[in-house]
């Protein structure tokens, strides 16, 4: 049997963020259906490297796929390519993976391709489409709290379903070569005018969806910062210890959406907010994928502040990297190898 194997570049060149988007809507209706055998998350830590890596996995009923996703974060490659890197010497990305997408039928590896752009493209598309179902129908100004890939994604997703004007960011570690980038590559790439803030008060006051997308491990967002009719997309806290929002402002929020309430309990903000006693889980409004097949309704009135809390799921990918594959093959991308 004979598995595909896609690059990054591969990745890159078979879909677009509108392709992604709708896969990610889909994998929400697999798994709300009850189509998706999805075991917990496997994550590590690894301190000595400065570094954590997930095992993500499930198998859809629906394409009759199985994924199983590694992925993590390395922050240290940033300072050089490290002791197993190629002989170029290179610098590696900070995010590094694979994705295996397996025939569920026969068990046979179908395709492996780089994770690294189907992590950050599927978690911009999750932030967008609650913000399809959630933000107001007139929110144009958008703040952000970082400046690197996954900022981007977010900002680059969201622009397809909202028609920005202002794209407010900030980034605590953020170099003037960092900023300078980022400001022009959204800037490019949505249209909208971006603007650098020298704290997340001054990005976070007066705009209408806040993005949260680090790996923070103490609140940065204030309660006092968020106005009626706010969106929040909470991205970056996908494990314990991690946090970005204060508690308090899920007792402010009408509705509190997540992709999978039994991972946020455990993994999300939504976890945070329980342990303070700002939330309880009964108060959880439900998962995006029912407002996504409109078993629930989304926004209500434009004074509503909502919360989507995701940590990420291998549905997402699942379907995603289905995508890939599939024009991949139409398009004779990538390149082949026999196991067996």
């Amino acid at each position: 049997m004979k598995t595909l194997l896609l690059s990054k570049t591969d990745v890159q060149n078979a879909v677009s963020m509108d392709d992604v988007i709708a896969a990610v809507e889909e994998a929400y209706k697999a798994y709300q259906q009850g189509q998706v055998e999805q075991p917990p998350i496997q994550g590590m830590e690894i301190p000595e490297h400065n570094a954590e890596s997930d095992v993500k996995s499930c198998y859809n009923h629906a394409n009759h796929m199985f994924s199983i996703k590694t992925v993590g974060l390395f922050k240290d490659n940033i300072k050089g390519p490290g002791k197993f890197a190629a002989a170029d010497g290179g610098k590696l990305p900070n995010m590094m993976g694979n994705v295996i997408l397996g025939d569920g039928e026969t068990g046979g590896t179908l395709a492996i391709m780089d994770a690294s752009l189907i992590t950050g493209i599927r978690t911009g598309a999750a932030g967008a489409i609650s913000s399809k179902y959630m933000a107001r129908k007139d929110a144009r100004v958008a703040a952000v709290f970082g400046a690197g890939a996954q900022a981007r994604m977010q900002i680059y997703a969201l622009a397809k379903v909202r028609d920005l004007t202002e794209v407010r960011f900030y980034d605590k570690f953020g170099t003037p070569e960092l900023m300078a980038a980022y400001k022009a590559d959204v800037e490019r790439e949505t249209g909208a005018k971006a603007v650098e803030c020298a704290s997340v008060e001054e990005a976070a006051k007066g705009a209408d969806i806040l993005i949260c997308p680090t790996p923070s491990r103490e609140a940065y967002l204030k309660k006092e910062w968020v106005k009626p009719g706010t969106h929040i997309v909470e991205v970056g806290v996908d494990g314990a210890g991690k946090q970005e929002m204060d508690p308090a402002i899920f007792a402010m929020a009408s509705k509190v959406v997540c992709d999978s309430i039994a991972q946020c309990l455990s993994r999300g903000e939504t976890r945070n907010a329980i342990a303070a006693g700002c939330l309880k889980e009964e108060d959880i409004y439900g998962e995006i994928g029912e407002l996504v097949l409109g078993t629930k309704v989304g926004r209500e009135n434009d004074e509503e502040i909502t919360i989507f809390d995701t940590t990420g799921m291998g549905i997402q990918d699942n379907t995603t990297a289905e995508a890939i594959y599939k024009v991949a093959l139409e398009k004779g991308m990538g390149s082949w190898f026999e196991f067996i």
